[in-house]
Protein backbone atom coordinates (compact mmCIF):
# COMPACT_ATOMS: atom_id res chain seq x y z
CA UNK A 1 0.00 0.00 0.00
CA UNK A 2 1.82 3.35 -1.09
CA UNK A 3 0.86 6.42 0.50
CA UNK A 4 -1.43 8.97 -1.85
CA UNK A 5 0.35 10.91 -3.81
CA UNK A 6 -1.84 14.07 -4.08
CA UNK A 7 0.13 15.41 -7.05
CA UNK A 8 -1.62 13.01 -9.50
CA UNK A 9 -4.72 13.98 -11.61
CA UNK A 10 -6.50 10.93 -9.44
CA UNK A 11 -4.77 10.98 -6.02
CA UNK A 12 -5.01 7.36 -4.88
CA UNK A 13 -2.58 4.61 -2.66
CA UNK A 14 -3.15 2.24 -5.16
CA UNK A 15 -0.53 2.56 -7.62
CA UNK A 16 -2.53 3.80 -10.20
CA UNK A 17 0.42 4.69 -12.49
CA UNK A 18 1.08 0.88 -13.16
CA UNK A 19 -1.91 0.03 -14.62
CA UNK A 20 -2.08 2.60 -17.63
CA UNK A 21 -5.44 1.18 -19.14
CA UNK A 22 -7.67 1.30 -15.58
CA UNK A 23 -5.74 5.35 -14.87
CA UNK A 24 -7.23 6.25 -18.21
CA UNK A 25 -10.97 4.64 -17.26
CA UNK A 26 -10.97 6.45 -13.84
CA UNK A 27 -9.62 9.46 -15.61
CA UNK A 28 -12.72 9.58 -18.16
CA UNK A 29 -14.98 9.07 -15.38
CA UNK A 30 -13.55 12.21 -13.57
CA UNK A 31 -14.97 14.71 -15.71
CA UNK A 32 -18.21 13.07 -14.92
CA UNK A 33 -17.76 13.61 -11.60
CA UNK A 34 -16.67 16.91 -10.94
CA UNK A 35 -19.58 17.75 -13.58
CA UNK A 36 -22.09 15.94 -11.25
CA UNK A 37 -20.24 17.92 -8.34
CA UNK A 38 -20.64 21.39 -9.60
CA UNK A 39 -24.22 20.51 -10.52
CA UNK A 40 -25.57 18.33 -7.28
CA UNK A 41 -23.25 18.90 -4.30
CA UNK A 42 -23.37 21.77 -1.74
CA UNK A 43 -24.78 25.07 -2.93
CA UNK A 44 -23.19 27.39 -0.75
CA UNK A 45 -20.35 28.82 -2.81
CA UNK A 46 -17.10 29.33 -0.15
CA UNK A 47 -13.35 30.33 -0.53
CA UNK A 48 -12.06 27.50 1.74
CA UNK A 49 -13.01 25.23 4.66
CA UNK A 50 -11.07 23.78 7.28
CA UNK A 51 -11.22 20.32 6.55
CA UNK A 52 -9.73 16.80 7.02
CA UNK A 53 -7.61 14.88 4.37
CA UNK A 54 -7.13 11.22 4.66
CA UNK A 55 -3.30 11.26 4.08
CA UNK A 56 -2.97 7.14 5.40
CA UNK A 57 -4.46 4.30 6.25
CA UNK A 58 -3.32 3.41 9.92
CA UNK A 59 -3.98 4.71 13.22
CA UNK A 60 -2.65 8.15 14.35
CA UNK A 61 -1.81 10.64 11.94
CA UNK A 62 -4.34 9.49 9.36
CA UNK A 63 -5.62 12.78 8.66
CA UNK A 64 -4.24 16.22 8.29
CA UNK A 65 -6.28 19.58 8.71
CA UNK A 66 -6.62 22.61 6.72
CA UNK A 67 -7.75 24.94 5.19
CA UNK A 68 -9.23 24.18 1.69
CA UNK A 69 -10.94 25.16 -1.68
CA UNK A 70 -13.98 22.77 -2.37
CA UNK A 71 -13.06 22.48 -5.50
CA UNK A 72 -9.87 21.23 -4.85
CA UNK A 73 -10.07 18.70 -2.36
CA UNK A 74 -8.59 15.68 -2.98
CA UNK A 75 -9.84 12.18 -2.26
CA UNK A 76 -6.98 9.61 -2.48
CA UNK A 77 -7.36 6.80 0.38
CA UNK A 78 -8.78 3.83 -1.79
CA UNK A 79 -7.82 1.03 0.15
CA UNK A 80 -7.03 -0.07 3.57
CA UNK A 81 -3.66 -1.96 4.21
CA UNK A 82 -3.86 -5.74 3.14
CA UNK A 83 -3.28 -8.39 5.42
CA UNK A 84 -1.47 -10.84 3.55
CA UNK A 85 -2.64 -13.92 6.02
CA UNK A 86 -6.35 -12.68 5.94
CA UNK A 87 -8.40 -16.35 5.81
CA UNK A 88 -12.26 -15.89 4.95
CA UNK A 89 -13.92 -15.55 8.57
CA UNK A 90 -17.48 -17.60 7.43
CA UNK A 91 -19.54 -19.33 5.13
CA UNK A 92 -18.57 -22.54 2.79
CA UNK A 93 -14.89 -21.12 2.31
CA UNK A 94 -14.45 -20.38 6.05
CA UNK A 95 -10.48 -20.59 6.15
CA UNK A 96 -9.38 -20.50 2.69
CA UNK A 97 -7.02 -17.29 1.77
CA UNK A 98 -9.51 -13.98 1.24
CA UNK A 99 -9.95 -13.46 -2.21
CA UNK A 100 -7.76 -11.04 -4.38
CA UNK A 101 -10.09 -11.16 -7.64
CA UNK A 102 -13.85 -11.49 -8.27
CA UNK A 103 -14.54 -15.43 -8.68
CA UNK A 104 -16.43 -15.54 -11.75
CA UNK A 105 -20.08 -17.51 -9.91
CA UNK A 106 -20.57 -14.32 -7.44
CA UNK A 107 -19.50 -11.71 -10.24
CA UNK A 108 -22.88 -10.47 -10.37
CA UNK A 109 -23.94 -10.85 -6.42
CA UNK A 110 -20.50 -8.86 -5.94
CA UNK A 111 -20.73 -6.15 -8.04
CA UNK A 112 -25.14 -5.60 -7.25
CA UNK A 113 -23.67 -5.36 -3.38
CA UNK A 114 -20.69 -2.49 -4.53
CA UNK A 115 -23.30 -0.90 -6.52
CA UNK A 116 -25.75 -0.32 -4.06
CA UNK A 117 -23.74 0.51 -0.90
CA UNK A 118 -21.51 3.06 -4.06
CA UNK A 119 -25.56 4.76 -4.90
CA UNK A 120 -26.03 5.91 -1.05
CA UNK A 121 -22.92 8.21 -1.61
CA UNK A 122 -23.58 10.82 -3.81
CA UNK A 123 -27.41 10.56 -2.55
CA UNK A 124 -26.34 12.07 0.89
CA UNK A 125 -24.45 15.13 -0.93
CA UNK A 126 -27.40 15.62 -2.93
CA UNK A 127 -29.97 15.36 -0.45
CA UNK A 128 -27.97 18.18 1.64
CA UNK A 129 -26.39 20.36 -1.40
CA UNK A 130 -28.68 23.42 0.03
CA UNK A 131 -28.38 23.03 4.27
CA UNK A 132 -24.88 25.41 3.41
CA UNK A 133 -27.37 28.11 3.17
CA UNK A 134 -29.07 27.95 6.39
CA UNK A 135 -26.15 27.09 8.75
CA UNK A 136 -26.54 27.33 12.23
CA UNK A 137 -22.56 27.98 12.63
CA UNK A 138 -19.31 28.31 10.71
CA UNK A 139 -18.60 25.52 13.04
CA UNK A 140 -21.59 23.56 11.44
CA UNK A 141 -21.03 24.72 8.22
CA UNK A 142 -17.80 22.80 8.13
CA UNK A 143 -19.08 19.68 9.31
CA UNK A 144 -21.26 19.70 6.91
CA UNK A 145 -18.76 19.82 4.44
CA UNK A 146 -16.37 17.19 5.62
CA UNK A 147 -19.29 14.98 5.59
CA UNK A 148 -19.76 15.92 1.89
CA UNK A 149 -16.38 15.63 0.51
CA UNK A 150 -15.97 12.20 2.35
CA UNK A 151 -19.10 10.89 1.08
CA UNK A 152 -17.60 12.39 -2.35
CA UNK A 153 -14.22 9.97 -1.53
CA UNK A 154 -16.38 6.56 -0.53
CA UNK A 155 -17.75 6.83 -3.83
CA UNK A 156 -14.76 7.58 -5.17
CA UNK A 157 -13.73 4.34 -3.43
CA UNK A 158 -16.33 2.51 -5.28
CA UNK A 159 -16.24 3.28 -8.27
CA UNK A 160 -12.79 2.38 -8.44
CA UNK A 161 -13.81 -0.70 -7.23
CA UNK A 162 -16.24 -1.29 -10.06
CA UNK A 163 -13.67 -0.15 -12.58
CA UNK A 164 -10.58 -2.10 -11.68
CA UNK A 165 -12.73 -5.43 -10.91
CA UNK A 166 -16.04 -5.80 -12.89
CA UNK A 167 -15.07 -4.34 -16.80
CA UNK A 168 -17.10 -3.05 -19.10
CA UNK A 169 -20.16 -3.65 -16.87
CA UNK A 170 -18.40 -2.12 -13.73
CA UNK A 171 -17.62 1.15 -16.30
CA UNK A 172 -21.39 1.43 -17.17
CA UNK A 173 -22.63 1.33 -13.43
CA UNK A 174 -20.15 4.01 -12.48
CA UNK A 175 -21.38 5.79 -15.02
CA UNK A 176 -24.93 5.16 -13.61
CA UNK A 177 -23.65 5.98 -10.07
CA UNK A 178 -24.04 9.97 -11.16
CA UNK A 179 -27.05 9.28 -13.13
CA UNK A 180 -29.29 8.65 -10.64
CA UNK A 181 -29.93 11.84 -8.38
CA UNK A 182 -32.23 11.73 -4.72
CA UNK A 183 -35.70 11.89 -5.52
CA UNK A 184 -35.78 12.01 -9.20
CA UNK A 185 -38.83 11.21 -10.60
CA UNK A 186 -37.27 9.54 -13.34
CA UNK A 187 -33.81 8.19 -11.73
CA UNK A 188 -34.33 7.99 -8.32
CA UNK A 189 -31.64 6.59 -5.83
CA UNK A 190 -32.01 2.66 -5.27
CA UNK A 191 -32.75 2.95 -1.66
CA UNK A 192 -35.92 4.27 -0.33
CA UNK A 193 -34.57 6.73 2.93
CA UNK A 194 -31.90 8.46 0.25
CA UNK A 195 -34.94 9.94 -1.84
CA UNK A 196 -35.79 11.71 1.02
CA UNK A 197 -35.74 15.21 1.99
CA UNK A 198 -32.98 16.80 4.12
CA UNK A 199 -34.62 20.03 3.94
CA UNK A 200 -33.38 21.67 7.29
CA UNK A 201 -30.91 21.36 9.90
CA UNK A 202 -33.12 19.02 12.42
CA UNK A 203 -33.07 16.52 9.62
CA UNK A 204 -29.50 16.67 9.19
CA UNK A 205 -28.86 15.83 12.22
CA UNK A 206 -31.41 12.95 12.39
CA UNK A 207 -29.92 11.91 9.20
CA UNK A 208 -25.96 11.82 10.21
CA UNK A 209 -27.83 9.77 12.96
CA UNK A 210 -29.69 7.44 12.32
CA UNK A 211 -29.58 7.02 8.68
CA UNK A 212 -25.43 7.09 9.03
CA UNK A 213 -25.82 4.38 11.20
CA UNK A 214 -27.28 2.05 9.43
CA UNK A 215 -24.49 3.11 6.84
CA UNK A 216 -22.11 2.14 9.31
CA UNK A 217 -23.37 -1.25 10.06
CA UNK A 218 -23.93 -1.92 6.29
CA UNK A 219 -20.05 -1.33 5.82
CA UNK A 220 -19.28 -3.62 9.05
CA UNK A 221 -21.23 -6.42 7.16
CA UNK A 222 -19.20 -5.60 3.93
CA UNK A 223 -15.78 -5.27 5.82
CA UNK A 224 -16.10 -9.02 6.50
CA UNK A 225 -16.33 -10.08 2.91
CA UNK A 226 -13.95 -12.74 1.11
CA UNK A 227 -13.75 -10.46 -1.45
CA UNK A 228 -10.42 -8.31 -0.19
CA UNK A 229 -11.12 -5.05 -2.00
CA UNK A 230 -14.30 -5.11 -0.71
CA UNK A 231 -13.23 -5.54 2.84
CA UNK A 232 -10.27 -3.25 2.73
CA UNK A 233 -12.59 -0.40 1.21
CA UNK A 234 -15.49 -0.16 3.77
CA UNK A 235 -12.62 -0.71 6.60
CA UNK A 236 -11.36 2.69 5.95
CA UNK A 237 -14.92 4.12 5.04
CA UNK A 238 -16.02 2.80 8.83
CA UNK A 239 -13.04 5.31 9.83
CA UNK A 240 -14.73 8.34 8.50
CA UNK A 241 -17.97 7.65 9.01
CA UNK A 242 -17.59 7.66 12.89
CA UNK A 243 -17.27 11.41 12.04
CA UNK A 244 -20.47 11.57 10.05
CA UNK A 245 -22.13 9.95 13.05
CA UNK A 246 -20.15 12.14 15.43
CA UNK A 247 -22.44 15.22 14.19
CA UNK A 248 -25.55 13.31 14.19
CA UNK A 249 -25.24 12.59 18.15
CA UNK A 250 -24.05 15.80 18.87
CA UNK A 251 -26.26 17.81 16.87
CA UNK A 252 -29.26 16.19 18.50
CA UNK A 253 -27.91 16.69 21.84
CA UNK A 254 -27.20 20.67 21.32
CA UNK A 255 -30.92 20.58 20.20
CA UNK A 256 -32.27 18.78 23.20
CA UNK A 257 -29.78 20.88 25.03
CA UNK A 258 -31.61 23.63 23.44
CA UNK A 259 -34.84 23.23 23.88
CA UNK A 260 -34.38 21.94 27.79
CA UNK A 261 -32.46 25.02 28.36
CA UNK A 262 -35.43 27.36 26.81
CA UNK A 263 -37.94 24.96 29.35
CA UNK A 264 -36.26 25.42 32.74
CA UNK A 265 -35.62 29.07 32.14
CA UNK A 266 -39.66 29.67 31.15
CA UNK A 267 -41.20 26.86 33.06
CA UNK A 268 -43.48 25.70 30.21
CA UNK A 269 -43.44 23.44 26.87
CA UNK A 270 -44.47 25.96 24.88
CA UNK A 271 -40.80 27.15 23.22
CA UNK A 272 -41.91 27.42 19.88
CA UNK A 273 -42.64 31.21 20.48
CA UNK A 274 -38.96 31.38 22.06
CA UNK A 275 -37.20 30.41 19.01
CA UNK A 276 -36.74 26.43 20.31
CA UNK A 277 -37.93 23.07 18.84
CA UNK A 278 -40.12 21.71 20.89
CA UNK A 279 -39.63 18.17 22.35
CA UNK A 280 -42.91 17.15 20.55
CA UNK A 281 -41.81 18.21 17.05
CA UNK A 282 -37.83 16.35 17.54
CA UNK A 283 -39.78 13.44 18.53
CA UNK A 284 -41.79 13.38 15.42
CA UNK A 285 -38.28 13.98 13.12
CA UNK A 286 -36.86 11.02 15.49
CA UNK A 287 -39.73 8.83 14.70
CA UNK A 288 -39.68 9.22 10.90
CA UNK A 289 -35.74 8.97 10.26
CA UNK A 290 -35.56 5.90 12.85
CA UNK A 291 -38.20 3.90 11.26
CA UNK A 292 -37.55 4.82 7.35
CA UNK A 293 -33.62 3.92 8.51
CA UNK A 294 -35.59 0.73 9.62
CA UNK A 295 -36.56 -0.09 6.48
CA UNK A 296 -33.32 -0.03 5.23
CA UNK A 297 -32.13 -3.05 6.78
CA UNK A 298 -34.20 -5.05 4.30
CA UNK A 299 -36.88 -8.03 5.53
CA UNK A 300 -36.67 -10.01 8.74
CA UNK A 301 -35.86 -12.30 6.24
CA UNK A 302 -34.48 -12.71 2.75
CA UNK A 303 -32.78 -15.93 1.11
CA UNK A 304 -30.53 -13.39 -1.28
CA UNK A 305 -28.63 -12.11 2.48
CA UNK A 306 -28.56 -15.96 3.45
CA UNK A 307 -26.74 -16.76 0.05
CA UNK A 308 -24.35 -13.84 0.22
CA UNK A 309 -23.19 -15.33 3.52
CA UNK A 310 -23.16 -18.86 3.15
CA UNK A 311 -20.74 -17.43 -0.55
CA UNK A 312 -18.64 -15.27 1.73
CA UNK A 313 -19.96 -12.01 0.57
CA UNK A 314 -20.92 -10.64 3.48
CA UNK A 315 -20.49 -11.29 7.20
CA UNK A 316 -22.16 -10.13 9.99
CA UNK A 317 -21.53 -7.15 12.09
CA UNK A 318 -18.16 -8.49 14.69
CA UNK A 319 -18.11 -11.61 12.95
CA UNK A 320 -15.41 -12.82 14.07
CA UNK A 321 -16.34 -12.27 17.70
CA UNK A 322 -19.41 -14.47 17.56
CA UNK A 323 -18.93 -17.69 19.23
CA UNK A 324 -20.34 -20.21 16.64
CA UNK A 325 -19.36 -22.16 14.12
CA UNK A 326 -19.66 -19.07 11.29
CA UNK A 327 -21.33 -21.79 9.35
CA UNK A 328 -24.92 -21.22 10.68
CA UNK A 329 -26.50 -24.13 8.84
CA UNK A 330 -28.41 -25.78 12.01
CA UNK A 331 -28.95 -22.57 13.75
CA UNK A 332 -32.13 -20.68 14.28
CA UNK A 333 -33.09 -17.35 15.52
CA UNK A 334 -36.78 -15.90 16.41
CA UNK A 335 -37.50 -13.07 14.17
CA UNK A 336 -40.52 -10.76 13.94
CA UNK A 337 -43.59 -11.60 12.25
CA UNK A 338 -47.15 -11.23 11.39
CA UNK A 339 -49.25 -13.75 13.43
CA UNK A 340 -53.11 -13.77 12.99
CA UNK A 341 -52.52 -10.03 12.19
CA UNK A 342 -51.37 -9.35 15.83
CA UNK A 343 -47.34 -8.49 16.02
CA UNK A 344 -45.59 -11.89 17.33
CA UNK A 345 -42.37 -13.55 16.25
CA UNK A 346 -41.20 -17.33 14.51
CA UNK A 347 -38.61 -19.26 14.61
CA UNK A 348 -36.76 -19.19 11.25
CA UNK A 349 -33.39 -20.33 10.09
CA UNK A 350 -30.29 -18.09 10.87
CA UNK A 351 -29.14 -17.77 7.94
CA UNK A 352 -32.29 -16.55 6.19
CA UNK A 353 -32.28 -14.38 9.77
CA UNK A 354 -29.31 -12.48 9.26
CA UNK A 355 -31.36 -8.50 8.58
CA UNK A 356 -32.78 -9.64 11.65
CA UNK A 357 -29.35 -9.80 13.30
CA UNK A 358 -28.25 -6.68 11.81
CA UNK A 359 -31.12 -4.55 12.71
CA UNK A 360 -31.44 -5.29 16.16
CA UNK A 361 -27.49 -4.45 16.33
CA UNK A 362 -28.43 -1.17 15.25
CA UNK A 363 -31.39 -0.63 17.54
CA UNK A 364 -29.34 -1.24 20.52
CA UNK A 365 -26.81 1.18 18.79
CA UNK A 366 -29.84 3.74 18.64
CA UNK A 367 -30.81 3.02 22.03
CA UNK A 368 -27.54 4.87 23.37
CA UNK A 369 -27.99 7.72 21.69
CA UNK A 370 -31.71 8.06 23.30
CA UNK A 371 -30.38 7.67 26.78
CA UNK A 372 -27.68 10.31 25.81
CA UNK A 373 -30.54 12.91 25.08
CA UNK A 374 -32.69 11.95 28.34
CA UNK A 375 -29.56 12.65 31.04
CA UNK A 376 -29.41 15.90 29.25
CA UNK A 377 -33.43 16.62 29.69
CA UNK A 378 -32.76 14.83 33.55
CA UNK A 379 -29.71 17.21 34.39
CA UNK A 380 -32.09 19.93 33.33
CA UNK A 381 -34.59 18.96 35.90
CA UNK A 382 -37.37 18.32 33.72
CA UNK A 383 -40.06 14.66 33.56
CA UNK A 384 -39.82 14.48 29.29
CA UNK A 385 -38.38 11.84 28.04
CA UNK A 386 -37.75 10.83 24.25
CA UNK A 387 -38.30 7.55 22.61
CA UNK A 388 -37.74 5.07 20.03
CA UNK A 389 -40.96 4.09 18.62
CA UNK A 390 -41.70 0.74 18.26
CA UNK A 391 -40.00 -1.18 15.31
CA UNK A 392 -42.74 -1.64 13.64
CA UNK A 393 -44.23 1.70 13.48
CA UNK A 394 -44.21 3.14 10.08
CA UNK A 395 -42.83 0.37 7.88
CA UNK A 396 -43.03 0.23 4.74
CA UNK A 397 -40.53 -2.27 4.19
CA UNK A 398 -40.43 -5.97 5.75
CA UNK A 399 -43.10 -8.22 7.73
CA UNK A 400 -45.27 -4.63 9.12
CA UNK A 401 -45.47 -2.86 5.51
CA UNK A 402 -48.89 -4.11 5.37
CA UNK A 403 -50.01 -2.64 9.17
CA UNK A 404 -49.63 -0.08 10.71
CA UNK A 405 -48.97 0.49 14.31
CA UNK A 406 -48.52 3.13 17.09
CA UNK A 407 -44.85 3.65 18.24
CA UNK A 408 -46.18 2.00 21.31
CA UNK A 409 -46.55 -1.05 19.57
CA UNK A 410 -50.62 -0.99 19.11
CA UNK A 411 -51.83 -2.36 16.11
CA UNK A 412 -54.57 0.14 14.10
CA UNK A 413 -56.92 0.53 12.20
CA UNK A 414 -56.15 2.73 8.63
CA UNK A 415 -58.79 5.13 10.44
CA UNK A 416 -57.42 5.61 13.61
CA UNK A 417 -53.79 5.58 11.80
CA UNK A 418 -55.04 8.65 9.40
CA UNK A 419 -56.52 10.49 12.31
CA UNK A 420 -53.48 10.34 14.28
CA UNK A 421 -50.25 10.26 12.23
CA UNK A 422 -50.05 13.73 12.70
CA UNK A 423 -49.38 13.36 16.13
CA UNK A 424 -46.31 11.05 15.69
CA UNK A 425 -44.93 12.07 12.51
CA UNK A 426 -43.69 15.53 11.57
CA UNK A 427 -46.78 17.57 9.74
CA UNK A 428 -46.56 19.87 7.13
CA UNK A 429 -46.96 22.71 10.32
CA UNK A 430 -44.12 20.91 11.53
CA UNK A 431 -41.44 20.96 8.51
CA UNK A 432 -43.13 25.10 7.77
CA UNK A 433 -41.92 25.98 11.51
CA UNK A 434 -38.77 23.93 11.82
CA UNK A 435 -37.61 25.82 8.24
CA UNK A 436 -38.66 29.01 9.86
CA UNK A 437 -35.69 28.98 12.49
CA UNK A 438 -33.45 27.91 9.52
CA UNK A 439 -32.07 31.40 8.68
CA UNK A 440 -27.98 30.91 8.43
CA UNK A 441 -25.75 32.41 11.11
CA UNK A 442 -22.04 32.91 9.38
CA UNK A 443 -20.56 35.34 11.97
CA UNK A 444 -17.44 33.55 13.61
CA UNK A 445 -18.36 32.44 17.04
CA UNK A 446 -22.47 33.40 16.82
CA UNK A 447 -25.09 30.69 16.53
CA UNK A 448 -28.80 30.09 15.67
CA UNK A 449 -30.90 30.60 18.91
CA UNK A 450 -32.57 26.65 18.57
CA UNK A 451 -29.51 25.10 19.42
CA UNK A 452 -26.78 25.24 21.85
CA UNK A 453 -23.26 25.10 20.71
CA UNK A 454 -21.15 22.32 21.46
CA UNK A 455 -19.78 21.49 24.88
CA UNK A 456 -16.73 23.31 25.62
CA UNK A 457 -17.64 26.27 23.50
CA UNK A 458 -16.58 29.60 23.82
CA UNK A 459 -12.82 28.28 24.11
CA UNK A 460 -13.13 24.60 23.39
CA UNK A 461 -15.39 22.42 21.81
CA UNK A 462 -14.30 22.86 18.07
CA UNK A 463 -12.53 20.53 15.72
CA UNK A 464 -8.84 19.30 15.57
CA UNK A 465 -8.47 21.11 18.81
CA UNK A 466 -9.46 25.13 17.78
CA UNK A 467 -11.83 26.46 19.82
CA UNK A 468 -15.34 27.22 18.44
CA UNK A 469 -14.85 30.69 17.09
CA UNK A 470 -12.09 29.73 14.80
CA UNK A 471 -12.59 30.71 11.13
CA UNK A 472 -14.05 27.63 9.72
CA UNK A 473 -15.21 28.56 6.95
CA UNK A 474 -14.00 31.45 4.30
CA UNK A 475 -17.14 32.00 2.43
CA UNK A 476 -16.63 33.65 -1.07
Amino acid sequence: MTTPDYAEKIPNNVSLHEDRRLQRALESWQPDFLSWWRDMGPTLPTQDVYLRTAIDVRGEGWAQFGHVPMSEYRWGIFLAERDPGRRIAFGQHKGEPAWQKVPGEYRAELQRLIVIQGDTEPASVEQQRNLGATAPSLYDLRNLFQVNVEEGRHLWAMVYLLHAYFGREGREEAADLLRRNSGSADSPRILGAFNEETPDWLSFFMFTYFTDRDGKYQLGTLKESAFDPLSRTCEFMLKEEAHHMMVGTTGVDRVVERTAQVMAENDTDDVAARGAIPLSVIQKYLNFHYSVSLDLFGGETSTNVANYYTAGLKGRWMEERRKDDHLLTSDSIMVDALVDGQLGQAEVLALTGLNTDLRRAYIADCEGGVKRWNRILESAGLPQRLALPHPAFNRRVGAFAAIEVSPAGQVLQAAEWEQNKGTWLPTDTDKAFVRSLMRPVLERGKIAAWLAPPRGAPKGGGINGQPFDYDYVHLA
